[in-house]
């Protein structure tokens, strides 16, 4: 394969900048135009003819930019890169966007999942990289192209081993659609820890904006509770989970998502909500001011995954294998 070439454009470019000083590379330079009537143009601004090329953007909704602004940048700089001969193309987006709607749970649902493989593929998209996303089944499903799902667990367990300490723990999944998640969570916490880990899961049922479901299972009584979710956006099902573990007698309640969307009303809601700790990952930059970072002060962690993505993308670069990597932890 031919010289790699990494690009990150916008607020995805400090951590383009890490994940590249993890590489050994320079950020490949790009060139975003916006136009007076809102429309825009990017183009790689240094020849890709053979290139290895990663296009890094995280696709999360943020002031005067949304998700689907984004998107769109990413398929119509992917479209551009394949047109400047760049023999491959990988879209790496640590928040992949309109993923939570991978089923129809109503009659006449979208499947915005499948929709959103749909666009990469006609941009002749080689492969799409993200992290925990929402539906690991439904995202390989979606795809015609070559998916790599990664996963923030080891950095997570490493993150709560001195934490937990000698303690007695449990994982929580706040739904029974992340119980697989937390599963997988929980068996690379006890390959940390060396000792078995309980685990607990919550009811919940979402419509029309609303959620139901109060049933809670599992062990998490004297335990150090850490609810595991794939993001956190209103903070309502973190704070319900939260309140459970402590109505079932945890010791202590942490919440680890990958992604902290963090919507308008999370900032009270998680100040508010019985939770010792928050942590999250970089994979959605928070911008100085954030309120809900502001509301939780020293309860909120955030762990780098810049590792991660470079370790990734060197590996794939070089015919390594992704699932060793995620087996190894970065």
């Amino acid at each position: 394969m031919g010289k790699l070439s990494l690009f990150a454009q916008g607020s995805s470019r400090a951590f383009g900048e890490a994940v590249a000083r993890r590489l050994g590379v320079d950020l490949a330079p790009l060139e975003d135009r916006a136009f007076e009537d809102g429309e825009y143009k990017l183009r790689p601004l240094t020849s890709v003819r053979g290139h290895d090329a990663y296009a890094l953007f995280s696709l999360h909704g943020e002031a005067g930019a949304s998700s689907a602004d984004k998107l769109l940048k990413l398929l119509f700089f992917i479209g551009a890169l394949k047109d400047s001969g760049a023999a491959r193309v990988t879209a790496v987006a640590p928040y992949l966007c309109f993923s939570r709607k991978d089923r129809r749970t109503k009659p006449r649902d979208p499947i915005t999942t499948r929709y959103v493989a749909q666009l990469f593929e006609a941009m002749r998209t080689d492969a799409v990289m993200t992290v925990d996303v929402h539906n690991i089944a439904a995202f390989e499903n979606a795809f015609r192209c070559e998916t790599i799902p990664l996963d923030a667990h080891a950095l997570f367990a490493r993150h709560f081993e001195p934490l937990i300490g000698e303690a007695p723990a449990a994982v929580v999944s706040p739904d029974l659609g992340g119980e697989k998640r937390a599963e997988l969570f929980r068996q690379r916490l006890e390959g940390v820890l060396r000792r078995p880990v309980a685990k607990a899961f919550m009811d919940k049922t979402r419509s029309e904006g609303r959620v139901t479901g109060e049933i809670f299972a599992g062990d998490v009584d004297g335990r150090v509770a850490i609810i595991l979710d794939d993001l956190i956006a209103g903070g309502g099902t973190a704070a319900r989970a939260a309140a459970a573990c402590r109505t079932h007698g945890a010791a202590r309640v942490f919440v680890a998502a990958t992604h902290g969307v963090f919507a308008k009303a999370a900032a009270q809601t998680l100040r508010d909500a019985p939770i010792d700790g928050v942590v999250i990952t970089d994979a959605v930059p928070l911008h100085g001011g954030d309120a809900t970072a502001q509301a939780l002060g020293e309860r909120l962690t955030i762990v780098s995954i810049a590792d991660l993505f470079a370790q990734a993308i060197r590996w794939r670069h070089e015919n390594g294998s992704i699932t060793e990597l995620l087996a190894e932890g970065p």
